[in-house]
């Protein structure tokens, strides 16, 4: 059974730049059955958004990005069910045991609810306004995940690494959940492939063509197997691509569509945004409602 995710990017739009009303579209999704609530992270935003890899840009410099694990913990104060997540948070441009101080406390207030998606996001000026190096990020992050697990499950704990050491330090509370789920939003390099398998829980990719899906997902399948791990608890996360009628309004039954193929792809979480098919507040219930019978269907 595939699950539904809610995308809280934008919806402040509709309350006039207000994003605290935001909390109480999470509430009505958590009380509708919807599976996941996600948050998008920049720390810092330069006007250069011509290096973004997956075509134009889609918002302007100046839009509002909330930092995501402070809003996930306001979330999590206002529901009870529903999960917390990331599309993703820019893990290098935390310290790595901040980073697990952050994710489990929120993983403590929450119940429980805590499954994180990572990355390493793709403009240097962050990391430059940061005080990060933008060289070896990718080894920051898989280091990152090392101290977390270690973090989350040992007091005192020590670590000795590249970007990081440290010895016989306590870092309490540990998270409510044994394992917390990690999933990485990174491109699917023989090498990434390797670490997600090893490290991960899940993948989160830009791509949603599910003919350009079908053959990274097979070889991470592969990479949990071959390290005996169940390839069926591998977990891929994406949206769908809103289809417009010609008066340019959204059609949500065209949208839905794409689903089966993505699913036989081995997509099993769908990302959604109501911006594209609501025109406020009061055709969300509406729109819960149709993306939760998915779950039924799949």
């Amino acid at each position: 059974m595939i699950k539904v995710a809610l995308s809280l990017f934008g919806l402040q739009n509709w309350f006039g730049g207000d994003f605290a009303p935001v909390l109480d579209i999470a509430r009505i999704a958590d009380r509708m059955g919807v599976d996941q609530v996600n948050v998008v992270d920049h720390v810092i935003m330069s006007e250069d958004t011509g290096k973004y890899p997956y075509g134009r840009f889609p918002a302007a410099p100046s839009t509002p990005w909330y930092e995501p694990i402070t809003v996930l913990a306001a979330v999590a104060g206002a529901t009870e069910k529903i999960r917390l997540s990331t599309g993703i948070v820019i893990s290098p441009l935390r310290p790595a045991v901040l980073l697990a101080k952050q994710l489990a406390t929120l993983d403590v207030i929450s119940r429980g609810r805590v499954e994180i998606g990572l990355g390493t996001g793709w403009q240097r000026q962050e990391y430059d306004a940061c005080g990060v190096p933008w060289e070896r990020r990718f080894a920051r992050m898989w280091e990152q995940v090392r101290v977390c697990r270690e973090l989350w499950s040992k007091a005192p704990a020590s670590f000795a690494g590249q970007t990081v050491s440290f010895e016989q330090l306590y870092s309490t509370p540990f998270p409510v959940q044994k394992h917390i789920p990690l999933w990485f939003g990174i491109a699917p390099t023989p090498h990434n492939v390797e670490r997600i398998a090893e490290l991960g829980d899940g993948w989160l990719p830009m791509e949603r063509d599910p003919e350009k899906l079908k053959e990274p997902i097979a070889r991470l399948q592969a990479a949990f197997r071959a390290r005996g791990r169940d390839p069926k608890t591998l977990v891929v996360r994406t949206g769908l691509r809103p289809v417009f009628r010609a008066d340019r309004s959204a059609d949500l039954d065209a949208t839905l569509e794409q689903v089966p193929a993505l699913v036989a792809a081995g997509v099993n979480i769908i990302d959604f945004s109501p911006s594209p098919f609501c025109k406020g507040p009061a055709d969300v219930e509406r729109f819960f409602e149709r993306i939760v019978s998915l779950k039924t269907r799949y």
